[in-house]
């Protein structure tokens, strides 16, 4: 590492408690998606801590959900390093009441204590390293988001028009349980289905219906069809509603519908196939349509390559050694990826359980993922 890397890593070394403290404050502060309140009062915790070293934040406001944030640390003219993070959680508000931040020697615990709160504390204390560490090349940014874990409806034309702009993503998801990085995810999208039909009585006119349940059963069968596990394609229908009585031929019925893919052109082949399915008429006086509730975009392992490797060397230099990982789970990261931009992921302290009240993050990763968070990004100059 160069000098310039040696003084950013050095002042972190000395930074766990001061990292801690932020953590226990953010993990007592409840920031469920929908509760526009909460994750704004985690994202006054963090624009206070940048602020006490004269690190500047525009904040965005966005109606019905969490303020887009954009902290700034001025560099050389060359594009910035864009940090992404999000302050909400799954869990709903109250859950601090009863089950706040806790810990024992060697883990925290806490709603969303890694998802993704160690990782805000990491993209925090990363520009405050890189303030100390003298003249950047390059502007460094974070974009705090706060609807990430719904989807990201308000906040991805903010995260594709920083990214854009930069020369490289770099998102503090949770380290893998493996204590990996994440090189490669799927992309998914959650569509619901409305099917309408006619209703009859069921005993005295059957003939006069058309069963919207009957009509998305067979289109169900035909969407698990698509499944191709060698492509690395899956539907899942998880949620079915429908019908008004047991004695009435249903007039309506709605399908929520997973979709997982791994690569950005399988995403326009899934969807036309899956709108052809539900276009078609299954039973005479029934039809569908198809509503896109969210998607999040695939990270292919083509846009991590060159960034994993130097994260690697780095970590190595740290003492610690990483493997870059792909996971079927989505994030903002890509959003990015698919960009054509160079993004890596999974770069937040290591934990695991995460969406449950059993998880966890493993607090002696606090400062080395810091630490190689903030070489990486001063490598990115060479």
């Amino acid at each position: 590492m160069n000098q310039t890397q040696l003084k950013a890593t050095q002042w972190l070394a000395g930074q766990f408690e001061a990292m801690e403290a932020l953590l226990h404050r953010l993990v007592d502060t409840d920031s469920n998606s929908y509760d526009k309140v909460g994750v704004d009062a985690v994202g006054d915790l963090l624009v206070a801590q940048l602020n006490v070293d004269g690190i500047g934040v525009e904040r965005i406001a966005v109606e019905g959900f969490g303020d887009v944030l954009l902290a700034e640390l001025p560099g050389g003219p060359g594009k910035p390093v864009l940090l992404l993070g999000h302050r909400d959680t799954v869990f709903p508000k109250g859950t601090t009441t009863t089950r706040g931040y806790t810990r024992d020697d060697k883990l925290a615990y806490g709603p969303g204590v890694a998802d993704m709160k160690g990782g805000l504390v990491l993209n925090c204390f990363a520009l405050k390293a890189l303030k100390r560490a003298g003249p950047l090349p390059f502007p460094v940014q974070i974009l705090y988001t706060g609807d990430e874990e719904i989807g990201s409806g308000s906040a991805r034309v903010h995260i594709e028009r920083h990214a854009k702009a930069a020369r490289a993503v770099l998102n503090p998801e949770p380290g893998r349980v493996s204590g990996n990085v994440v090189s490669a995810r799927k992309g998914g999208a959650t569509l619901i289905i409305e099917v309408s039909g006619r209703a009859a009585h069921s005993g005295v006119n059957h003939a006069d219906g058309a069963s919207a349940i009957q009509a998305l059963a067979h289109k169900v069968i035909k969407l698990h069809a698509l499944t191709d596990y060698a492509a690395g394609i899956t539907t899942n229908v998880g949620l079915m509603s429908g019908g008004t009585s047991s004695n009435t031929v249903a007039p309506t019925a709605t399908a929520k519908l997973d979709v997982r893919f791994v690569e950005l052109r399988q995403w326009d082949e899934i969807l036309t196939a899956i709108q052809a399915i539900v276009d078609h008429e299954e039973l005479p006086g029934s039809s569908a349509r198809l509503l896109e509730a969210t998607t999040f975009l695939p990270m292919e392992a083509k846009h991590s390559t060159d960034l994993l490797g130097i994260y690697q060397t780095l970590a190595q230099e740290l003492g610690f050694s990483v493997e870059g990982e792909f996971t079927g789970g989505c994030a903002d990261s890509g959003f990015t990826a698919s960009l054509g931009i160079p993004t890596l992921c999974g770069l937040g302290p290591v934990g695991g359980k995460v969406h449950t009240d059993r998880e966890y993050l493993e607090l002696d990763t606090l400062v080395p993922r810091g630490q190689a968070l903030v070489a990486t990004i001063l490598a990115l100059g060479n």
